[in-house]
């Protein structure tokens, strides 16, 4: 155990400094992120305007619910195997653009595809799990979900640099966990409780300044700190998912 925290220390330090020697790996998230709200608004505003939901969860339903979680899924993933494509290049002693990230992104659009369909089908199973099931429903498919989620965690590494479809990529990633689990609980876990403090730390002092300030009646200055401290958050999210995605990328290696 000491070994695995060892390991996980040293590949979050090496992440750490990807990070830092390259700081536009965290474009790769920024435009993940407004891809995922595009094609959030996409299918939002059709669904809401035709109410294709006021009569319960149809077929029609279905097919639209599979087909957002494929579109977002298809965004996600190709941006994460851009970062971690770029990751990749950095760990090796390369110098990649985020050029160099979109381009192998683009590489293996086909598997990702793939991949995507595959996600979204867990995703519409574990859903649909959760809503007929009641109670209990929504305990497996948690656990379903977590499994899932740390078995497909080397999925993007192994379709980045190896040369397979997306369901001998889920199978080697499922191998892999075997053996990286620990390093794989212990780094996520960690950067993830790191940055859920981190968050937390943010909304006690930022809602004590918006509250300091707003007592002065100052406007403006209420707004601008209200900004300051939503684009802290903002960047502290972007920093986690870049560095999640570099911590995927220096595990696989």
């Amino acid at each position: 155990m000491f070994e695995r925290l060892s390991r996980s220390w040293q590949l979050v330090k090496a992440s750490a400094s990807v990070l830092r020697a390259d700081k536009a790996l965290m474009l790769f998230p920024v435009m993940s992120s407004l891809a995922t709200l595009l094609v959030l608004a996409t299918f939002a505003l059709p669904v809401f305007a035709l109410k294709l939901f006021d009569h319960g969860f149809n077929v029609v339903g279905a097919l639209v619910g599979f087909a957002f979680y494929f579109c977002q899924y298809a965004v996600i993933v190709f941006f994460n195997s851009a970062l971690v494509g770029a990751a990749t290049i950095r760990l090796e002693g390369g110098d990649p653009t985020v050029s160099d990230g979109l381009r192998i992104a683009r590489s293996k659009a086909l598997p990702i595809l793939g991949y995507a369909a595959i996600a979204a089908t867990v995703g519409m199973v574990l859903r649909a799990i959760q809503e007929r099931a009641g109670f209990v429903g929504r305990l497996v498919s948690g656990a379903l979900g977590v499994a899932w989620t740390l078995a497909s965690f080397l999925v993007v590494p192994v379709l980045v640099t190896r040369d397979i479809g997306p369901v001998d990529a889920v199978k080697e990633s499922a191998l892999l966990l075997k053996k990286t689990w620990g390093e794989n609980l212990i780094g996520q876990g960690g950067v993830g409780l790191l940055f859920g403090l981190l968050f937390f730390a943010l909304v006690l002092l930022g809602g004590a300044a918006i509250i300091a300030v707003a007592t002065t009646g100052n406007g403006v200055l209420t707004g601008l700190v209200v900004a300051i401290v939503i684009i802290a958050m903002l960047l502290a999210a972007l920093i986690q998912a870049a560095l999640s995605g570099i911590y995927s990328a220096a595990l696989y290696r």
